[in-house]
């Protein structure tokens, strides 16, 4: 078929394109394919020397029985491009899900690796969960926050394991605090911190449903203010640890004013994510200030898709 002899082709291109040009940036862990080819709907990220394959939903009219035959194909492509292994290669398929479901265990088997990324080293598993615990789009925002980090008291909202935070204390943050409602991620967190040298003991981790967290603390009048702040919500979450559904259209304007009012030094500066591609933000409907869409600015050149998530920057 055309489109696979396409794709073959196109993958051996990119590649040694994109090996080339992360091996001059010194990162080990980047995307070589992103659904270039509308009819082989997957993207293929390279973690060292293993492959992540994510499937994604073929518009494309075809009985699950030639879906699967092309699976195979495009999986035997892959193998013998890059010359991998079958046991170095996880394929995973994406659906639209919501909350904590991204998150949920797949297996048990706990093949992880480190990964280099902006002269840092992080934990990924790439056999456990649909993500790997590194999300490789937010390499060029997590550069910027370091980049803010010096000296400062610094908020990671949902923290998940902890890669906003490890640049920030890289970047020399005076104290880094990681909340995130897993004690798994949480631990993965102080992992990530371990193994950039960086000890866990004198930053700190919080186990909190955030929404719960924030209406406590801010009647706390000995609770910590924050010059640098990290918050990138899940679009919508109603994991059974939760006391609320999180909605992030909805509750966005709730979440960052209470940041602004509660938890924020003069001047702070506060960077928010959101990978809901409907997302639209209202700056009337929030008290910071000076806000700056960083989208196109945060878009890594590895990724094709422009549309994965938006990031603003914003003062107060």
């Amino acid at each position: 078929m055309k489109h696979l002899e396409m794709f073959s082709n196109r993958l051996a291109r990119m590649s040694k394109h994109w090996k080339k040009w992360a091996r001059r940036r010194g990162i080990t862990c980047f995307r070589i394919y992103d659904r270039d080819i509308p009819q082989v709907p997957i993207s293929i990220d390279l973690y060292e020397d293993y492959c992540q394959v994510s499937e994604y939903l073929n518009s494309y009219p075809l009985s699950e029985e030639e879906r699967e035959t092309e699976r195979i194909a495009v999986r035997n492509s892959i193998l013998e491009i890059l010359q991998l292994p079958e046991e170095k290669l996880f394929w995973k398929k994406r659906e639209q899900k919501k909350g904590n479901q991204q998150y949920e265990k797949l297996s048990s088997e706990e093949i992880s690796l480190q990964v280099k990324e902006g002269g840092l080293a992080f934990k990924v598993n790439l056999s456990d969960y649909l993500d790997t615990g590194l999300f490789l789009d937010h390499r060029v925002t997590r550069e910027l926050f370091r980049k803010e980090a010096l000296g400062k008291k610094v908020l990671n909202l949902y923290s998940y394991t902890g890669s906003f935070s490890v640049y920030a204390a890289s970047g020399g943050a005076k104290q880094v605090t990681s909340v995130d409602l897993s004690p798994k991620y949480l631990d993965w967190s102080r992992e990530n911190f371990r193994l950039n040298g960086i000890d866990p003991d004198e930053h700190e981790f919080l186990r909190e449903d955030i929404g719960e967290w924030l209406k406590r603390e801010r009647t706390n009048p000995s609770r910590n203010k924050y010059d640098l702040i990290m918050v990138d919500p899940p679009t919508f979450s109603n994991s059974k640890k939760m006391r609320d559904i999180f909605d992030i259209q909805r509750d966005y304007p709730f979440l960052l004013n209470s940041l602004f009012k509660d938890f924020s030094e003069p001047g702070a500066i506060l960077f928010f994510s959101t990978n809901f591609r409907k997302f639209k933000i209202d700056p009337d409907e929030l008290l910071w200030e000076d806000l700056v869409d960083l989208t196109k600015q945060t878009h890594p050149e590895d990724f094709r898709n422009e549309k994965i998530r938006s990031v603003w920057r914003m003062r107060k």
